[in-house]
């Protein structure tokens, strides 16, 4: 079997765009879909198929992968593509969609006969476009040498939790490692501006705690963004963030858990996207500590 295959994606927004455009250099065919045509005209410069539905988008696929912004979402996108898909075709799931909801996308691929691998990944706008996301995966052994290629043109390592997508572990995995992602947006939001309530100057704070425990590489990546207004285009909007957290709360009471960092995060994500900031990058969750008449 050829290690070159017909791809669709389904959903070319920050990621799903960046991931189709990978798997278009590494010479699979693509088949591309998005809800907003305009979102996926430009891979076709890179060599992509065009699809105006998902119905269109998945026929004759090797394998279908979705980067949609929730379940219900995937669950509808892959129930206009049914009359297309093929039974034995490898699904890759890589939408953050949470536990309940992968378990209703696995429910679906089992009436298709599809092989259902759960592969959300870790990683923004920048190692999607580089390649280097990390693929966390759960699924079939049998399929696994189908999909193999694709995790390899989209990520720089694949970390496979299971041989049960339906389980999910793969996304909890997920949602355990954006669950610090979003707590550590938070309190860099929070620390500036304090900072800027109190009148001290951020650098100073940079300087006390350089090079020590306190000190970390994403406090300055996310800080620059604020400082520097930096923040469209996005690495990772407000809106999906908000989302995320959603979940990772809803996680968190399934299972006997009080996520108070994570709930506070949620609202705190609502409230920037309110203030017309939905669509920058998470960072501008720091505008939420602020009335929307004193912003900045």
């Amino acid at each position: 079997m050829t290690d070159k295959l017909t791809v669709s994606v389904l959903g070319t927004g920050i990621m799903g765009a960046a991931m189709a455009r990978n798997l278009a250099r590494a010479g699979h065919g693509v088949r591309a879909w998005n809800r907003s045509h305009d979102k996926a005209e430009p891979l076709a410069a890179d060599g992509a198929h065009i699809a105006r539905t998902p119905a269109e988008a998945v026929e004759g696929a090797d394998v279908v992968l979705t980067m949609l912004y929730d379940g219900p979402v995937a669950l509808d996108v892959m129930r206009q593509a049914s009359p297309a898909l093929r039974a034995g075709t490898p699904w890759v799931q890589s939408t953050t969609a949470g536990i309940a909801a992968v378990g209703e996308l696995a429910g679906f691929a089992r009436e298709k006969g599809l092989l259902f691998y759960d592969a959300p990944v870790l990683g923004t706008r920048q190692p999607a476009e580089a390649g280097q996301l990390l693929v966390l995966a759960a699924g079939p052994s049998d399929g696994r040498d189908t999909v193999a290629p694709v995790f390899d043109a989209v990520g720089a390592r694949t970390v496979w939790t299971g041989e049960d997508g339906a389980a999910a572990s793969a996304t909890r995995l997920k949602l355990v490692a954006n669950s610090w992602v979003i707590a550590a947006t938070t309190a860099t939001g929070e620390t500036l501006a304090l900072a800027k309530a109190l009148g001290v100057d951020p650098r100073s704070f940079f300087d006390a705690i350089a090079g020590g425990p306190l000190d970390m590489g994403y406090l300055h990546a996310k800080s620059s963004l604020i400082l520097e207004d930096r923040l469209s285009p996005a690495a990772f909007a407000v809106s999906t963030a908000a989302k995320d957290a959603r979940l990772i709360v809803e996680a968190g009471e399934q299972h006997g858990v009080r996520l108070d960092v994570a709930a506070a995060s949620a609202e705190r994500f609502a409230r920037a996207a309110a203030q017309g900031h939905a669509d920058e990058d998470m960072a501008a969750a720091y505008f939420a500590s602020f009335d929307e008449d004193s912003e900045g």
